[in-house]
Order: C-alpha cells, then sequence, then structure tokens
C-alpha cells in the first residue's frame, strides 16, 4: 500500500485532482468501493478522503449505498437518461418530420430544452428554393423561436431575465410579453413566431410529450410571406404530427392497452 498522504488541508488544483482522482476510480470499479478502501488504494488520509468523497456527494457526483459503498452519483444518471432520450427522439421522430416536410415543404426542426436554451437536435431540410437554414447546433435567445415559445409555456425552459434581448422590432421585449402568449399556445396545441428572430422569418411549433410530459417541440419555419397568413392552418398540421410523435414515443405497454381497448 502507498504510504499515507498527510492530513492536510487541500486547495485549489490539488483539491480537484484529488478529488477527480476518487471519483474516476468510483466510476472504473468493479464493484462499489467504501471510503476505506478509496484510501487505501489511492494514499490519501481517511479524514482527506471522507471529505473529498462528501463534497462530490454534496454535489451529486457521488452517492453511497446503504451500506456505505460508493457509487456515481445523480448527475450521471441524469446526463445518461437525457443522451438517451435524446437518441430515442431524433430515431422516432426522423419519419414523422420527413411526413410534415412532404406536407409543408418547409424546415423542420427538433428541439429540446436544456436550462433556458432550446438545443435543435433534428433537422428535415426545406423542399423549396426559398427555405431556411440548417439550426442544429445553433444558439438562439429561446424567446425568438417558436421551439422555445412552445417550452417555455410548457415549463420546460428555465424563466429568462428581464429585459429580453430584442433581435427585431416584432421580438418580445419582456417577459410578461413573452408570458402573455402562454395561454394561446397551451389553448390552441402550437405557437407562432413572426418576424421576432429575423424579419422575413416565420416559425410554427407544438410540444412533444411522453408520459404526459412535455419533452421537445416540433416546428417548422420558412418565409414570412409563405407562411404567416397560413398560421392556423399550418399549426394545426404541426400539432396533428407533434401528437403522432407523442404516440410513438409513448411505452408499449400503453400503445397495447390503447389498441386492446
Amino acid at each position: 500500500m502507498p504510504p499515507a498522504v498527510s492530513d492536510v488541508s487541500t486547495s485549489g488544483t490539488q483539491a480537484i485532482d484529488r478529488a477527480a482522482d476518487l471519483l474516476s476510480r468510483v466510476i472504473h470499479h468493479d464493484s462499489a468501493p467504501t471510503a476505506t478502501e478509496l484510501a487505501e488504494a489511492t494514499g490519501y488520509a481517511r479524514s482527506t478522503t471522507s471529505r473529498l468523497l462528501a463534497g462530490l456527494e454534496r454535489n451529486h457526483l457521488l452517492r453511497r449505498d446503504a451500506e456505505g459503498r460508493w457509487m456515481p452519483g445523480p448527475l450521471f444518471e441524469q446526463y445518461a437518461a437525457q443522451w438517451d432520450l435524446r437518441g430515442r427522439l431524433i430515431r422516432t421522430a426522423q419519419p414523422v418530420m420527413e411526413g410534415l416536410g412532404a406536407k409543408t415543404g418547409e424546415t423542420i426542426n427538433l428541439g429540446i430544452g436544456l436550462g433556458g436554451t432550446v438545443v435543435q437536435i433534428a433537422q428535415v431540410d426545406s423542399t423549396y428554393f426559398l427555405g431556411s437554414r440548417n439550426w442544429v447546433g445553433v444558439d438562439l435567445p429561446a424567446h425568438t423561436s417558436s421551439l422555445g415559445k412552445v417550452l417555455y409555456a410548457h415549463g420546460v425552459l428555465d424563466r429568462p431575465e428581464d429585459p429580453l434581448e430584442k433581435l427585431t422590432p416584432h421580438t418580445r421585449g419582456s417577459w410578461a410579453e413573452l408570458a402573455a402568449e402562454f395561454d394561446e399556445i397551451r389553448s390552441l396545441g402550437y405557437a407562432a413566431t413572426v418576424d421576432e428572430l429575423e424579419v422575413g422569418l416565420t416559425g410554427i411549433a407544438s410540444p412533444v410529450t411522453l408520459d404526459g410530459t412535455v419533452v421537445a417541440a416540433l416546428g417548422l419555419s420558412g418565409p414570412s410571406t409563405r407562411l404567416a397568413e397560413r398560421i392556423p392552418s399550418v399549426g394545426r398540421i404541426v400539432a396533428a404530427h407533434a401528437a403522432e410523435l407523442s404516440s410513438l414515443l409513448a411505452p408499449t405497454t400503453r400503445k397495447a392497452r390503447h389498441v386492446a381497448g
């Protein structure tokens, strides 16, 4: 066993390195190690090891089981679940997005909420010569997009601080102005933006649900000259495709009960 490191106060880079070392050892361990086993493996004093483990636990990077053994914390589980859902959304949404694109000819996007940001994770390009750009990976102020409005209206995105950034004269400039649309968005089943992100661009989006909870937004965008006067009819089409995607995401057992019933 390596010689014990003296139990002195650690700070800065050394403390971070030691905490990262402990975290790595827990993740790569064949089972769930105890604090004593970790102290012996690293050579850190037991009190230092306990202090660092407690800090990792407070920050949800590690957790203890009933026997006091250490395992990866809920942040890792949350991260894994998020990526699993993202992959499932993309795979399931692709044919629905292609169907919506074929019906409307517009650029189709799927977005999820992350903190106060809309992350666009999939796109089907417009069939028109004059269409929209590739939005996947583009960081946009959520309040300027129809996807963002849907996610705000359903409480998926964190409330932004006032004042809101105005990209055009039509952009909503405050939370109160934005929130005033939420009842209508929930009632209609879709949100719309006209010239709010960019003059000449219109977006329409609807919520996608899983187990009754909104997990994403499905939408389309294109020139305002082509879409702005057709928002109600196109909105109903988008909402129908979002509902189809929600149905496809439903657990198999629920689908079976629905068919049987």
